[in-house]
């Protein structure tokens, strides 16, 4: 599976490839005993890709064995095991990519010169993602969190490690001068460290950001400067070198807290916008919205898929059948409006109830 996906990766998986780009979306199952029929589906599905890429003139054998290598060696890393609601495999000449998603996609192979990355967009914004800083004395360890799960960044510095032996600390202790750890010079130069990487990580991929550490440890952090606004610390020491599982825990009361506040924020959005008449309900006018990018707030429940088809300028309802359905209409529009850098705030099922489920607070 691919690393910790960030806004970053985002970016460099939607820049063009060379000819063939290979994308591969299916649904699976985190549970028996429907995660019986994941295995047979991608096998299904890398049929349904050879089979596009051994027609397709355009394509030289070099380039299709290449391509089909990259997308066995990603169905290999695919872990069905332990599979979410949806898995995105991309392989293109000399690259492939593994990710699984908590939030329900199509089933899909599309040949193109880019990567279909509008579901994983949408499953990265629906995730709502966080940094979480865990901090101690001989070691500070970023993780990039999401909903349900936290897995350490091991990137941009971190984590930093240094040794807490001090060679001198004998003849210290004997005459009286042996500090504090929180209170050691070396201690601080090794936060100030810490906490000039994490400016650099916040400046790069904006997200809330969670400190964990001790009361002494967390004081020593504060003096060195603010890290962002809206920063949350939390007491709980010994979580500087995981588990992910125990960190992700001591972050969900205060993730939990934050996401009813931002729901509240939304709605209160949405009233303001439609008293000012700058408003859009249902998946057509947000639709219409999103694509002439008037579109500040975009709001949509968590759980909301529809399958439509486009008639006449406008999205209508449509059966799974219908040969000209869009089932991931959902997901396009999200990824179009943060590409106008619209804010996509996904909130709990039954807030948009009088709304259609998705609505937006608009430019003008």
């Amino acid at each position: 599976m691919d690393p910790v996906l960030s806004s970053e990766v985002l970016d460099r998986l939607r820049q063009p490839r060379p000819y063939p780009a290979v994308s591969l979306v299916m649904p699976t199952h985190r549970r028996e005993p429907g995660d019986a029929q994941d295995p047979v589906r991608l096998r299904n599905l890398v049929v349904e890709a050879e089979k596009a890429l051994q027609s397709d003139p355009a394509v030289t054998r070099e380039r299709r064995l290449d391509v089909l290598d990259q997308l066995n060696q990603a169905v290999k890393e695919a872990d069905l095991v332990h599979a979410e609601d949806g898995l995105v495999i991309y392989a293109a000449p000399g690259e492939h990519h593994v990710w699984k998603v908590a939030r329900p996609v199509p089933e899909r192979v599309v040949v193109a010169d880019t990567f279909l990355t509008r579901n994983l967009v949408a499953a990265h914004a629906a995730e709502q993602p966080y940094w979480a800083l865990a901090v101690a004395a001989d070691r500070v360890s970023l993780w990039s969190g999401e909903t349900e799960r936290a897995a350490e960044a091991a990137s941009d510095g971190f984590p930093l490690v240094r040794s807490l032996e001090d060679p001198d600390a004998e003849r210290k202790e004997r005459i009286g001068d042996l500090p504090s750890t929180w209170q050691d010079e070396a201690t601080r130069q090794f936060l100030r460290d810490a906490h000039q990487r994490l400016r650099a990580v916040l400046d790069a991929d904006p997200r809330p950001l969670y400190v964990i550490g001790s009361p002494a440890a967390l004081s020593l952090l504060e003096e060195l400067g603010p890290l962002a606004p809206g920063t949350v610390t939390i007491q709980h020491g010994g979580l500087a070198a995981g588990p992910a599982a125990a960190v992700h825990e001591a972050v969900a009361p205060s993730l939990t807290a934050r996401q009813a506040a931002a729901a509240s924020t939304v709605v209160a959005e949405l009233d303001a916008a439609r008293s000012g008449k700058q408003f859009a309900g249902g998946i057509d006018e947000v639709w219409q919205a999103v694509k002439e990018g008037r579109v500040r707030l975009l709001a949509v429940e968590d759980d909301y898929r529809t399958v439509v088809r486009e008639e006449g300028g406008h999205l209508e309802p449509a059966g799974a059948d219908d040969p000209s359905a869009r089932d991931d209409m959902v997901d396009e529009i999200v990824e179009q409006a943060l590409e106008t850098g619209t804010d996509v705030q996904f909130v709990p099922h039954d807030t948009l109830a009088g709304q259609q489920r998705i609505a937006a607070a608009l430019r003008y």
